[in-house]
């Protein structure tokens, strides 16, 4: 991989990661267009390019996360009836992100290897399909508006998680999915941007810890899959790290402002042309 191939992918990656448009997908279709050399340190370098989007994440949102840390510490103080009422607004957000975790956790641990292998050897048309469920998703955001809700509920949040864990397949935006399902089930938009991206760091740091093993420790399937794979250089690495990490903070903020707004359709026609010429080119 070049260092200009490894640019154009960690922009796509920081770019794709936040908007409601699939990175996974589209990192596929960049490696398919920049032809030979773009697959060269694949696991490698989608590892490193991802933790640079959790990164700009933390940079953009540093205010809300330590406010969720400084609050996890605080004395709680009862207000109504019920177990939630022991928690401070902080301890409810933390638990709030741990329930949607519960999902993407099940589905990595137990099924990502086997959902993977499914497509393993023709993800092309795995990606168009996706990309076209994505812009439904976002389009029925724009008709069907419910009456927002002042918070986002415990079983609200096990929802979102669901569509975080359905996305595992490229394609199928994670962001989208998971802000396309919060807006559906009537959660405020001002909010749902926030928690939609925070509650993506752990399952993305998670992630990449179990795809780093592999690197570290490989098994026998892996090195076998991976026996003539060439070794990504320096360069290109840390090119694709910066790349993604400065295109992420400028994504991560433009798409707060987005749903704020909530101007989804246009990223939804975005997603319907790219999946339908992804189709196109897999048939021609």
């Amino acid at each position: 991989m070049s260092w200009l191939q490894a640019l154009i992918l960690g922009i796509v990656q920081g770019l794709t990661e936040y908007l409601p448009v699939s990175s996974s997908g589209h990192l596929e279709i960049g490696k398919v267009l920049l032809g030979e050399g773009a697959e060269v340190g694949g696991l490698t370098f989608d590892i490193v390019v991802h933790v640079a989007t959790v990164l700009a994440t933390l940079v953009i949102l540093y205010k809300e996360v330590f406010w969720i840390f400084k609050g996890l510490f605080n004395k709680p103080v009862k207000k109504g009836d019920g177990l939630l009422s022991y928690l401070n607004d902080e301890q409810k957000y933390a638990l709030n992100i741990i329930i949607s975790m519960i999902p993407v956790g099940v589905v990595g641990l137990c099924f990502k290897d086997s959902i993977e292998a499914l497509y393993a050897n023709n993800i092309l048309p795995v990606v168009g399909c996706c990309l076209l469920v994505t812009a439904a998703l976002l389009a029925l955001t724009h008709f069907y508006k419910p009456q927002a809700k002042e918070s986002i509920s415990p079983l609200h949040s096990f929802m979102i998680g669901i569509a975080q864990a359905v996305a595992v397949l490229p394609g199928l935006s994670r962001s989208g999915s998971t802000i396309a399902t919060g807006l559906l089930l009537g959660n405020s938009k001002e909010k749902l941007a926030q928690f939609s991206f925070l509650m993506v760091i752990p399952p993305i740091l998670g992630e990449a810890l179990l795809d780093f093993k592999h690197i570290i420790a490989p098994s026998a399937e892996y090195l076998a899959e991976h026996a003539a794979a060439e070794p990504i250089g320096l360069l290109p690495l840390l090119v694709g790290f910066l790349a993604a990490f400065i295109s992420g903070c400028f994504a991560c903020k433009l798409m707060i402002a987005l749903v704020k707004k909530c101007k989804l359709l246009y990223f939804a026609i975005y997603c319907a042309i790219i999946g339908c010429a992804t189709l196109l080119y897999t048939i021609l």
